[in-house]
């Protein structure tokens, strides 16, 4: 799937993206809660980048935990970028946010941030040198001690293990009664649509992005999610 291919879709279902889901919130909602302890440190002003922010369900969240928090939402769907902005306005953070609607590369600033947001993002780019160049750029635009934290779906496909967990997490995402074509669909777009891959293989593609070691800090079902900040030693 191209990148017009996804903007297309997700375009499509921004109007009722967060009811759709909404039967996973408590999964989101935990790893919101341990997102603010992640960020927890971070100074009074801090200016956070939110790559691929979607609805802006993470900003939301964290705009009313720091009220003085700033942040630059990317999101190359225009719709959910809209429905972002309406979410902004209706509690009250809008003036702290700027809008890019676009990819990352294309983002033009001058801002270091204190520290990025990019959930479920980076398992939609399928090469793995792309997707290392990806949270290289997120890199670009930390300050020396920026910390990101990361979420992807994740596991070791074609292992017993993920056997058990695609069935577990299907039951968890999918319809009560979604047809057996509708979870076979499921299964083909986890090894063709979505780079699911080993949380350590992942781990590795950010380190290799000049990120320290990154720690697993949240799971549910195929979701992980990673905490890291910029390594010392990195060329920057």
């Amino acid at each position: 799937m191209n990148n017009t291919e996804l903007k297309a879709i997700f375009d499509q279902q921004a109007a009722h993206y967060d009811e759709q889901w909404n039967k996973t919130a408590p999964i989101r909602d935990g790893l919101l809660f341990l997102l603010e302890a992640v960020f927890a440190n971070l100074p009074a002003d801090a200016h956070i980048l939110s790559i691929g922010t979607g609805t802006g369900e993470e900003l939301a969240y964290l705009a009313r935990r720091f009220p003085s928090w700033r942040f630059t939402a990317v999101e190359p769907s225009g719709e959910m970028l809209n429905v972002c902005r309406a979410k902004a306005t209706r509690e009250g953070f809008i003036t702290r946010c700027e809008f890019h609607e676009g990819y990352l590369d294309s983002l033009v600033t001058d801002t270091k941030f204190a520290g990025a947001i990019c959930l479920l993002v980076s398992q939609f780019i399928l090469d793995p040198t792309a997707r290392s160049a990806f949270f290289q750029q997120i890199a670009d635009k930390l300050q020396p001690d920026g910390i990101l934290a990361s979420s992807d779906l994740s596991a070791e496909i074609g292992t017993d293990h993920f056997e058990a967990l695609l069935r577990l997490w299907q039951r968890v995402v999918a319809p009560a009664n979604i047809s057996s074509e509708g979870l076979a669909r499921m299964r083909a777009a986890y090894s063709k649509d979505v780079a699911v891959i080993a949380p350590a293989a992942v781990a590795d593609i950010i380190a290799a992005a000049g990120f320290e070691p990154p720690v697993v800090f949240y799971q549910a079902g195929l979701i992980h999610a990673w905490m890291t900040r910029i390594a010392t030693n990195a060329a920057r």
